[in-house]
């Protein structure tokens, strides 16, 4: 069978495509990763808001699973051996990964989320909140048009720090 010279540049074209595409999806993935671990640091850990964002419930799940999977994931693949034998060996690897990958899949949704717009009503009600700091003497940027969830925890964070509970309580 004889492949013409099209057909090789064509099968070359791809693969380098191909390739650049996975890499692409890595670099996302890895700056998608250390953005879902900038937003839980970022986001403030205050038990009212959890009435208002999953982040509270997010973020203290995922700071538990980051802690407690691996040690889980370790006990769970050596028990699978010790108990059912080398055999076993391919399913007590799968269950690995998978306790591993939990913290990863928080991480995930916590940095799409931080990319993520903020709707219209949070946008407002950010900005009313950064207007109250600004007011109060502390400095604080008004939200962007292009305003994400990151940018209202950092207005958040920042307005948990120096407002009074009063403040919060009317809400």
């Amino acid at each position: 069978m004889h492949f013409g010279h099209d057909t090789v540049l064509c099968y070359r074209y791809t693969h380098v495509l191909s390739c650049k595409g996975s890499r692409i999806l890595n670099m996302n993935l890895v700056k998608l990763l250390g953005d879902g671990q900038r937003y839980m640091k970022t986001w403030p850990m205050v038990r009212q808001l959890g009435f208002y964002f999953p982040e509270y419930r997010v973020v203290k799940a995922t700071q538990l699973a980051i802690i407690a999977m691996p040690i889980l994931a370790l006990v769970v693949a050596a028990s699978q051996l010790y108990v059912l034998g080398w055999d076993y060996l391919p399913q007590a690897l799968t269950m690995l990964l998978f306790f591993i990958s939990l913290p990863l899949q928080g991480l995930l949704w916590l940095g799409w989320r931080a990319r993520h717009p903020l709707p219209l009503s949070l946008f407002d009600w950010s900005n009313q909140l950064s207007s109250t700091l600004t007011e109060m003497g502390i400095y604080c940027q008004p939200l962007g048009s292009t305003a994400c969830y990151s940018d209202m925890a950092a207005i958040l964070k920042l307005a948990f720090e120096r407002l009074d509970q009063s403040y919060w309580d009317e809400l």
